[in-house]
C-alpha cells in the first residue's frame, strides 16, 4: 500500500467508511499486536491493548493531521496502551518469569537448540527486569528498529532522553546477563 492509497483511507474514515477502517485494521492488527507482545509479554494482554488501540484510532482519527506516517502515530498509541497495562499489573514481573520459565523448552538430542533456548531466556529476563521506561526504549529501539527520533516521539520524550534510558538500560541489561547466565547454565 503507498503512502497515497494509505492517505487515501485515513481520509475515508474521517468520513465515516467502515470499510475503510476495517481495511487498515486488517493490515496493521498483527503490526499492532506484535508491539504490544514486545511491552506485555502476554498473548492475552496483547491482543487487548492491540484491540483497544484500534478503538483509539477510531475514536481519535480526527487528531490524526498527517505530520507523521500512520504507522508511527499507531505505533505511539500502542506503545502508550502496552505502558498503562504494565503500570496496572503490579505483579508483572513475577507473572513474565514464570511464563519465561513455562516456555524454555530444553532439547536433549540438539545441544545448539539447548544452548539457543537458554541464550534466549537469559536475554528475555534480563530485559523483563529493567524499569518500565528503559525496557520501552530498548524494545522500541533495538528489537523494533526505531530511530531514535521515532522513540523519543512515541514515548513523549526528548531524543536526550532516550539515549540516556537506552544506555542505563543496556548497561543494566549487560550486568544482569552476566549474572543470569551462571544462574541457568
Amino acid at each position: 500500500m503507498t503512502a497515497a492509497d494509505e492517505q487515501q483511507l485515513i481520509l475515508q474514515i474521517k468520513e465515516g467508511s467502515h470499510e475503510a477502517f476495517r481495511v487498515v485494521v486488517e493490515r496493521y492488527m498483527k503490526f499492532a499486536y506484535n508491539i504490544a507482545y514486545g511491552f506485555v509479554r502476554n498473548h492475552y494482554d496483547a491482543e487487548d491493548v492491540a484491540q483497544e488501540s484500534f478503538v483509539r484510532v477510531y475514536e481519535s482519527i480526527n487528531t490524526f493531521r498527517g505530520d507523521a506516517a500512520f504507522n508511527t502515530w499507531l505505533y505511539r498509541i500502542v506503545a502508550n496502551l502496552s505502558l498503562n497495562r504494565l503500570r496496572q499489573k503490579k505483579k508483572v514481573n513475577y507473572q513474565t518469569m514464570e511464563l519465561i520459565e513455562n516456555q524454555i523448552i530444553y532439547s536433549a538430542d540438539n545441544p545448539s537448540d539447548k544452548y539457543r533456548h537458554d541464550v534466549q531466556s537469559i536475554l528475555e529476563r534480563a530485559l523483563h527486569e529493567l524499569p518500565t521506561l528503559q525496557r520501552a526504549v530498548v524494545i522500541l529501539r533495538h528489537l523494533n528498529g526505531l530511530s531514535t527520533k521515532q522513540v523519543s516521539s512515541i514515548l513523549h520524550c526528548s531524543e536526550g532522553t532516550v539515549k540516556t534510558h537506552l544506555f542505563r538500560g543496556l548497561k543494566k541489561m549487560q550486568s544482569k546477563v552476566s549474572f543470569l547466565k551462571d544462574e541457568i547454565l
